[in-house]
């Protein structure tokens, strides 16, 4: 049999989502949801995504699971969640969504100098 096992919805698209795309859009869920509930408090915040941290060759063995840069004048802040290292420790869909939201909790929370389950009450359980 040749051909694909399944057909794409959307013509020239793959029918799956990769775990990158996967990922990207449980951050765009969560980050959506308390920037909107945040946004007042925050001001400007850009949010990304990246594979894995740029290390010095220097550096433990901790690697971190997010940047966060504060902004200046006109800069934004800018938060980044690593992907890689997120889903390295992570051992299930719910462990990573648990992940995810405390990455981005525990971040807000700093900016915004207040506790994490300030932020997001879900930060807790």
């Amino acid at each position: 049999m040749r051909g694909p096992g399944v057909l794409p919805r959307i013509p020239g698209r793959p029918a799956t989502r990769t775990r990158r795309e996967r990922f990207d859009e449980l951050v765009l869920d969560i980050v959506t949801e308390i920037d909107a509930r945040w946004q007042r408090h925050l001001g400007l915040v850009e949010y990304a995504v990246e594979d894995a941290p740029m290390l010095p060759d220097d550096w433990g063995e901790t690697v971190p699971l997010s940047s966060l840069v504060r902004g200046s004048g006109a800069e934004p802040t800018r938060l980044v969640i690593f992907r890689r290292p997120i889903e390295h420790r992570a051992e299930s869909r719910d462990d990573l969504e648990a992940m995810v939201l405390t990455v981005v909790v525990e971040q807000v929370a700093e900016l915004l100098g207040i506790p994490p389950e300030d932020v997001d009450p879900r930060y807790g359980d």
